[in-house]
């Protein structure tokens, strides 16, 4: 249970301090590492709450150094806690023998634990190449035993082991055949879902596609085993699964399998089918007449657009009258496709048109030209900014632009919003690549920059210029202030409906013991109205849907400080809300809901939230598609009190 009130002191002994609270544990967690005295007291105090919690603290400060302070913990009373030990050492790549664990853990939800960690950090940073190998075989060997284990639970640990092995290993140093043939004996021989899911994706990593393996996974109840069955034995079945589908015609589409799939039921696969009969060079009659179809004005605008831009791969001479009707859209989206097509045509003059657009993302789609770019440099929207910036990388003249390119860089660092790190990222390479003068002493001013990562990048371009090592003088960066307990309290058990234009509502049930922090940011922002009429700017099918941008793109943030991770034992399964980040610690509030069970995606993004009513509507979002609303329902809290 949640204790979200401060620090009460109480009398007590020196020799018996009363422990930190929670609400202390949560904060010293925040400080990543800085603050050390709360999390000691609780992993020496015997108590299994407060224990767990810290140990998971500092397994998220990934820092091997601290590894000493965890290890004690693999012995602990709680199961809990062991886990949480064990996740913590793999979490800060540690080196610990984890195998050694295995002789006297009893603990089916421990041992699952331990097998995982052996797969996804199986040696130390800076192993030799020999070392590496022989480490990954011991591993290998070790999670097929795992494989084999009486209990399931034990099973599914060693199948997640097995994927995270072959995944990060098997493209150096290919699997053994024992290995490969342990892991088809397991297919055949488990039942549960993710761990077959698991096991697949193990040997789709392997590059196996063994047929016999493949043709019982078809044959499973789970659409989503029979997802991953399809990618790696690149069948083409027909599945009344939409995910099925869609990856069967992703690995095994043809022409005529993809303008039979133009009006499918499920507007991911057809519009995968229109993008298709552009990928294959789709030209016979029935392929042109589906696009044809599918271009008319009366059609949806995706299918619109998904068409122009296969007709101008396809059928250059059919294209143009649709992409000037695309160009004038009032939806800006279609107008961003508009400009996909007419590159493909080379129709300057709409794209000279549409790079005048009022829509940023728009331009960008449109920009060609160095004078565009420069245009464009004025402008406050951070992703128009970056694409600027890219446009002029190894421009003969740049060094004409380097006022505009400082002008730039101050103004989106004037915002204080540290999270606009692209743009700024982008522009700053732009001005050491020509750098002048003035440059130096303007890059100077940079090392001081709140972002550690922009100081670095300064120190980096100065250290070039000059001839002499130059340091940053900013080296960590300060997030934001943590939250009160006031602010924390009813987040513990806190729903949520959000209401999808056109679609309808989903329902979600916050994960405030995985990710207190998450949810509160997601809470703050939801409340406040932000997240009302953003767009999902992102859907990769059988992967994502990722929104919550003010630009509708990857740059733009909604938060002005980045977000601490908050990454452990919770999953990526599907229906989970996630934090979409490009680093650690690089959250700016933008979400992700996962399509599918995307196991590849644990440990390294937090999981804040999950669907618990309407995953079917999540699964009809497409790109543009408005968020109108999001309502926040705390959970009512009984008066809060110590343990």
């Amino acid at each position: 249970m949640w204790l979200l009130v401060p620090f009460v002191l109480q009398a007590a002994s020196a020799q018996a301090p009363v422990p930190p609270t929670t609400y202390e544990l949560l904060r010293a967690e925040h400080a990543r590492g800085t603050v050390m005295r709360e999390i000691d007291a609780a992993l020496l105090s015997g108590d299994s709450v407060r224990q767990r919690l810290a140990v998971r603290a500092v397994g998220r400060f990934e820092q091997r150094a601290l590894a000493p302070k965890v290890i004690p913990l693999l012995t602990a009373r709680a199961a809990s806690v062991r886990r949480e030990a064990v996740n913590a050492l793999g979490q800060m790549r540690s080196g610990y023998d984890l195998a050694a664990l295995l002789t006297g853990e009893k603990d089916a939800s421990v041992r699952a634990v331990i097998y995982e960690t052996l797969g996804r950090t199986p040696t130390a940073p800076g192993a030799s190449a020999t070392a590496v190998a022989a480490t990954n075989f011991a591993a290998a060997q070790r999670l097929t035993d795992g494989l084999r284990h009486q209990d399931p639970v034990v099973r599914a640990g060693a199948a997640r082991g097995i994927e995270s092995l072959l995944r990060r290993s098997a493209r150096t140093t290919a699997p053994r055949t024992t290995t490969l043939r342990a892991i088809r004996d397991a297919v055949r021989s488990n039942s549960d879902s993710d761990t077959r899911q698991l096991l697949l994706l193990a040997l789709t990593a392997a590059n196996d596609r063994d047929s016999a393996t493949v043709t019982v996974a078809l044959r499973d109840t789970s659409a989503e085993v029979r997802r991953v069955a399809v990618a790696l034995g690149q069948r083409w079945v027909t599945d009344d699964a939409p995910m099925v589908r869609w990856q069967a015609l992703r690995v095994a589409g043809t022409c005529a399998r993809a303008a039979a799939h133009v009006r499918d039921s499920s507007e991911h696969v057809a519009l995968l089918a229109i993008d298709l009969l552009g990928e294959l060079t789709c030209t016979n009659a029935t392929a042109l007449a589906a696009l044809d179809a599918e271009s008319d004005a009366r059609r949806p605008w995706r299918h619109q657009a998904h068409a122009a831009v296969s007709l101008a791969k396809v059928a250059p001479g059919r294209a143009p009258a649709v992409v000037q009707r695309l160009a004038v859209s009032t939806t800006w989206q279609a107008r961003v496709y508009a400009a996909n097509a007419a590159k493909l045509l080379k129709d300057s003059m709409t794209l000279r048109a549409l790079a005048l657009d009022e829509e940023p993302n728009v331009v960008i789609a449109a920009m060609t030209t160095r004078e565009q770019a420069l245009r464009a440099l004025a402008s406050n929207h951070a992703g128009l900014a970056l694409a600027a910036a890219t446009q002029l990388k190894g421009d003969a003249k740049l060094a004409s632009a380097l006022p505009q390119l400082r002008a730039a860089f101050d103004r989106f660092t004037a915002m204080n919003r540290v999270r606009l790190r692209d743009p700024r990222a982008a522009l700053l390479e732009r001005v050491g690549e020509a750098a002048d003068g003035p440059s130096t002493i303007w890059l100077r001013e940079r090392l001081k920059d709140l972002d550690p990562a922009i100081a670095s990048s300064a120190a980096q371009y100065l250290s070039k210029l000059t001839g002499a090592t130059v340091l940053p003088i900013t080296t960590r960066y300060e997030p934001a202030a943590f939250p009160s307990a006031d602010a924390l309290r009813g987040l513990d058990g806190a729903t949520a409906t959000m209401r999808i234009a056109g679609i309808g509502n989903v329902d979600l049930a916050f994960r405030f013991d995985d990710a207190p922090m998450a949810v509160h940011t997601f809470v703050t922002l939801a409340s406040a109205g932000k997240f009302n009429g953003l767009t999902f700017h992102r859907v990769v099918p059988n992967f994502v849907i990722q929104g919550g941008s003010p630009g509708a793109d990857e740059y733009d943030p909604i938060t002005d400080t980045f977000m601490r991770d908050e990454v452990g034992l919770a999953r990526n399964a599907r229906g989970s809300l996630g934090i979409s980040t490009r680093g650690r610690d690089t959250g700016d509030g933008q979400i992700y809901v996962n399509l599918v069970n995307n196991f590849r995606l644990d440990h390294d993004y937090t999981v804040f939230a999950n669907v618990v009513r309407g995953l079917t509507l999540i699964d009809r979002v497409q790109e543009g598609d408005v968020i109108e609303s999001i309502v926040v329902h705390r959970a009512t809290t009984a008066s809060p009190r110590r343990p």
